[in-house]
């Protein structure tokens, strides 16, 4: 599959990465090489142990923390900057794909559209992410932000599926064919709320 071209952050995103990247040494009177080298120095190997000495030990809060913990030890796997890297490695079986390609098919055209790819699932978003879709055994789990009365088909969303809160309501997904002119309005007033 070719690179993606459209825009893998919001306006929003952008502008809260650069503040977490800009404001560490303002707010903490640290550079990030600083707090590289002390992150070497952590006695802790897991991620989330290395957050929670972070803060328990310097103060530095998560995202602070995930941010320089990123640059000291470098996963090797891609991040939200090679989405296409990360939605290959998600979309493998062909079934599941094939859903995933259904909803690009349907959300296509709109415009402004930022197509956003996380380890977990993928994510489109007009302003604010609009629709999350993330494989599951049998398929696929579809999630809009929209609330779960829009359709009868839709089911509230869990509050653990792990993507935008703002994701209210959920399709399970079975085929692609399942993604048909309902789910294709759904995805519209979605991306129009958003």
């Amino acid at each position: 599959m070719p690179k993606t071209t459209a825009e893998v952050l919001t306006p929003q995103q952008k502008k809260w990465f650069d503040s977490v990247r800009g404001s560490l040494e303002t707010r903490t009177g640290k550079t990030l090489e600083q707090w590289v080298e002390i992150a070497k120095t952590c006695p802790e190997t897991k991620h989330r142990a290395q957050l929670q000495w972070f803060k328990e030990t310097h103060g530095l809060m998560q995202n602070s923390a995930g941010y320089v913990l990123g640059v000291a030890f470098p996963s090797g796997e891609p991040g939200w900057d090679d989405a296409d890297a990360l939605r290959e490695a998600l979309w493998t079986d062909p079934a599941q794909r094939a859903i995933y390609d259904a909803v690009v098919q349907a959300v296509t055209g709109f415009d402004p559209l930022v197509v956003g790819q996380r380890k977990g699932y993928s994510a489109w978003s007009r302003n604010y992410q609009f629709c999350g879709l993330k494989p599951v055994r049998g398929g696929a789990r579809l999630g809009f932000a929209v609330t779960p009365d829009a359709d009868p088909r839709l089911q509230t969303a869990k509050p653990n599926e792990g993507w935008s809160e703002r994701l209210k309501a959920t399709l399970p997904v079975t085929t692609a064919a399942e993604v048909d002119n309902g789910v294709r309005a759904l995805l519209k007033q979605a991306w129009e709320r958003s």
